[in-house]
Order: structure tokens, then C-alpha cells, then sequence
């Protein structure tokens, strides 16, 4: 299919940036059903050409469009658009709003997502250099097949990362890289019976039901309470295998304690079940101690990791990783080995020597201390409104869930500050029946510097108050 040429007006006068006019435009396109799927978009070069700006403004957009869903990448072939169904979160997310026709996305002043990373201050000049350095040192060997489980040495240096960031104890042999966690995900369920009953959380990641789902998984949701998933409603659901966010929850930023971990190992060993730990935002935390892992608690090989760098660096760069506990790992070799690795060479060997020099945690500590300003703005614009406001999730990053305690319903939340030009996603959407115990929104941060969040939430203030 050729590439479809398209021409946004984009205001270089406007507050809103180059980058971000470009995406609101594209994601309109494909919301309105305007770019169908399969459609595939300019190549950043021409793109950049056509509309006079530069390849990185386009690959700033195209990044947050692959962040949220919303077009794929083929490795040298270039980027696509996704289908977008009735059934899909984003529509149930528009319902649950409003029954009237949402307003676009180019009518909001602030996009509080929570899909956004902040790529202003990805490293580029020192990812450049080493990109170089690996073409000039490594051509030959990036020629070359890749194993199926990937760079041995990238899978070395994570596994450096694990034991002193995470207290997790792995051999490079357990780490397997795949392109997106989602890729990984359908590998596990490919590990584990297909006849399992997975339990997710409830509120959670609505994707993850709808990976699981085509994979041919059944599923079931569990309540959380206020120590992560409840391990009671657990062990009724006669589930097989747990996912579980304990580092950081999503949406509703819950730090599971260790007493709960315990408990959810002890009902995994008891039953021969399995817990997927999904590490969402681990490495974000602003305050106290790093938690150590759940998997680093597992003396009885029941907990499959997972982690990407996509929230840490780039969502384009669709790097994750597993570590699989060692019965597990002779699984995988003899009946998934036949996999290729959809990592391309060249990224795995320059990310290996991001790693292993250190930047990967200059870069984490660098950006732990602009979410936590921008986290600390964004609270601050609130300060007059604190006793009607729940905050909760501020600890961890890069969202918050602001709980509104002025007597209108979520809809109406929802409602009044898009008409101050605030968007926002309700709590709601993020249950499974559609329905929050209580009127709350969820809020992303992590695209906009701190005097715009100041203004944001002055703006949500008089739309609430």
C-alpha cells in the first residue's frame, strides 16, 4: 500500500507544540475513521519535508501515537494505523462521558493522558553516539541472526539492572527481549496451559484483558482493596495464573505491602499457579526506599517478570523483557525457541552499552526529579482546593487520581473540564463493569512542564469549585 500524504495546518503560534498539533491531528484522523486501518503514514523524512519541520517533531508524534495504541510500526516497511472499534477502551471511555459526541482532540487546551512519556529530555546526543559506535564496531556482527531470546550482551546488563535496582537474583539465560510487552505476554500464555483462568485486576489495564482474550485465554476480574488485589476474591475465582501491577497500580496507584505479596506467593505455590508481575512505573518512585520486586520474594519458581524501557526512554523503541523462572526457561527453549527475536540488532547493542556506561541511570535519576516537580505543580495548583480533593498515587508516577468531593458525578467531572478545556479519563472506564465506587478522574502529568500543569489544574479548579 503506498504511503497517503497528508497536510495538517499546523499554528506556529500556537501554546501547543509543533509535535503535539501533529498528533491531536493524527489521532482525529484515525478516531474519525478518516485513516483507516492498514493505511500506512508518511515516512518521517517525507512527512518532516512536506509540512518544513523537523524528522523529530514527526517522530515525537508517531511515538505517542504507537504509545497509545493507535498505529504500529513494521520494521523497515514504516508506520500503519491500527483498528479503532466500538468495543475498543477509547469508545467505552467516550461513553461512559458523555452520550452527545465527544468533543475533538484539537479543542483541548491539555491532554492529561496517561499514554504520554516526556521525550523532550530523551538523550539524544549520547543515543546518537552510541549508536556510531556500534555501527563502527559491531557492522559486521549486526549482520548476523540474533538469538531468539536476544543480545546476550543487553540480556547481561538487565540483569546487572535487576539485581541492584529491582533485588531481583536472574541468569541472562531467564531474560527473554521481545518487541512490547504485549509480545511477551502472548509468548506466556503460549508457556502456561491454554486452558487457564488469568485474573486481572479490577480496576486495571483494560489492553492486557484484550491480549489475553485474543490469545484465547479466559479471564476474570478481581477486586482490589486497599493492599492491591484481594487475595479472599483471589482464591474464589479459582484462577490459574495472577497479573498483577504491585509495584505501582494502574490507575489506582496502590504500592502492594509485603504482607500481601506473601500471601499471593503462598497461593500460587499452594495450587502449582502462576503471578505475571507486571513492574508498571517502578522505576518512578519519589519517595522512601525502592520496593524490591515481587519476583525477587519468590523462592518456588511462580513468578514470570516483566518490565519494558518504553516508560523509562522511548515507546518507539518497543524494548521489554522477561525473566522466567528456570522451569519455565526449558519450556520456552523446547517449544518457543523457533521464535525470532523482533528486536532489531542495532538497538539491542546500542541500549547494552546504555546500560552497562551508566546513562540508564543518570537518565532514570534525571527524570525522576522532573516527574516529581511536575508532580508537585500539578498538586500545588490544587492548594486552595485540597480538602475537596482526594490525591491519591503520589508517590509513584506518572499519573494521579484525583478523587472530587463536590457532589457532581464523574460525567459531569468530565464534562465541566472539557468545557475548560481539560481533558480527562474517567475512573470508570477502567472497571470492568463500567462503574467506580466513587467520582474520580485520572490524570497523566508527564507531557507538559510545571507551569502548564499549574494552569491545568487552575483551570480544573474553577470547571470543579
Amino acid at each position: 500500500m503506498e504511503e497517503k500524504m497528508l497536510t495538517p495546518i499546523l499554528d506556529t503560534n500556537s501554546k501547543a507544540p509543533i509535535y503535539e498539533q501533529l498528533y491531536r491531528y493524527l489521532r482525529t484522523e484515525i478516531e474519525t475513521g478518516r485513516l483507516s486501518e492498514g493505511i500506512r503514514l508518511p515516512s518521517k523524512r517525507k512527512f518532516s519535508a512536506h509540512l518544513k519541520i523537523s524528522q523529530g517533531t514527526v517522530e515525537t508524534a508517531y511515538s505517542q501515537l504507537l504509545a497509545e495504541g493507535y498505529i504500529y510500526s513494521m520494521e523497515k516497511r514504516g508506520y500503519y494505523v491500527n483498528a479503532v472499534e466500538q468495543g475498543s477502551l477509547l469508545h467505552r471511555e467516550k461513553k461512559a462521558v458523555s452520550a452527545v459526541p465527544a468533543p475533538m482532540e484539537n479543542d483541548f487546551r491539555f491532554i492529561l493522558s496517561t499514554g504520554r512519556v516526556d521525550t523532550e529530555h530523551f538523550p539524544f546526543s549520547t543515543w546518537a553516539k552510541l549508536m556510531r559506535e556500534v555501527l563502527s564496531m559491531e557492522s559486521g556482527h549486526l549482520l548476523r541472526p540474533v538469538d531468539p531470546q536476544g543480545d546476550p550482551s543487553l540480556r547481561a546488563g538487565i540483569v546487572r539492572y535487576l539485581h541492584d535496582f529491582r533485588g531481583i537474583e536472574a541468569e541472562p539465560e531467564q531474560i527473554v527481549l521481545g518487541a512490547g510487552s504485549e509480545y511477551l505476554l502472548s509468548l506466556i500464555t503460549q508457556l502456561l496451559p491454554r486452558e487457564g483462568l488469568y485474573a486481572l485486576e479490577d480496576p486495571g489495564y483494560r489492553k492486557t484483558e484484550h491480549i489475553l482474550h485474543a490469545n484465547g485465554i479466559r479471564t476474570v476480574p478481581v477486586p482490589l482493596n486497599a493492599a492491591g488485589m484481594d487475595a479472599d476474591a483471589l482464591e474464589a475465582s479459582c484462577a490459574d495464573v495472577a497479573h498483577v501491577t504491585p509495584s505501582h497500580h494502574f490507575p489506582l496507584g496502590i504500592v502492594m505491602p509485603v504482607g500481601r505479596r506473601q500471601t499471593l506467593l503462598s497461593w500460587a505455590a499452594r495450587g502449582n499457579r502462576y503471578i505475571i508481575e507486571d513492574d508498571y512505573d517502578s522505576e518512578f518512585r519519589f519517595s522512601g526506599r525502592p520496593i524490591p520486586a515481587l519476583q525477587s520474594l519468590d523462592m518456588r519458581e511462580r513468578v514470570i517478570y516483566l518490565n519494558t524501557f518504553a516508560k523509562t526512554l522511548a515507546p518507539s523503541l518497543r524494548i521489554s523483557y522477561m525473566v522466567l523462572p528456570p522451569h519455565l526457561l526449558q519450556r520456552y527453549r523446547e517449544t518457543l525457541l523457533f521464535y525470532s527475536c523482533t528486536i532489531p540488532s542495532f538497538e539491542q547493542h546500542t541500549l547494552a552499552l546504555f546500560l552497562g556506561r551508566g546513562h540508564f541511570e543518570r537518565h532514570l535519576h534525571r527524570m525522576r526529579k522532573i516527574y516529581k516537580s511536575r508532580r508537585d505543580a500539578f498538586i500545588d495548583g490544587f492548594r486552595s482546593h485540597l480538602d475537596k480533593l482526594e490525591i491519591s498515587g503520589i508517590d509513584s508516577g506518572p499519573h494521579l487520581l484525583l478523587t472530587v468531593k463536590n457532589g457532581m458525578p464523574e460525567r459531569d467531572l468530565i464534562r465541566a473540564a472539557e468545557k475548560k478545556s481539560v481533558r480527562l479519563t474517567p475512573l470508570s472506564s477502567y472497571y470492568t463493569n463500567g462503574r467506580a465506587p466513587s467520582a474520580a478522574v485520572v490524570a497523566g502529568y508527564s507531557g507538559y512542564h510545571a507551569e502548564e500543569l499549574r494552569e491545568a489544574a487552575g483551570l480544573l479548579c474553577s470547571a470543579w469549585f
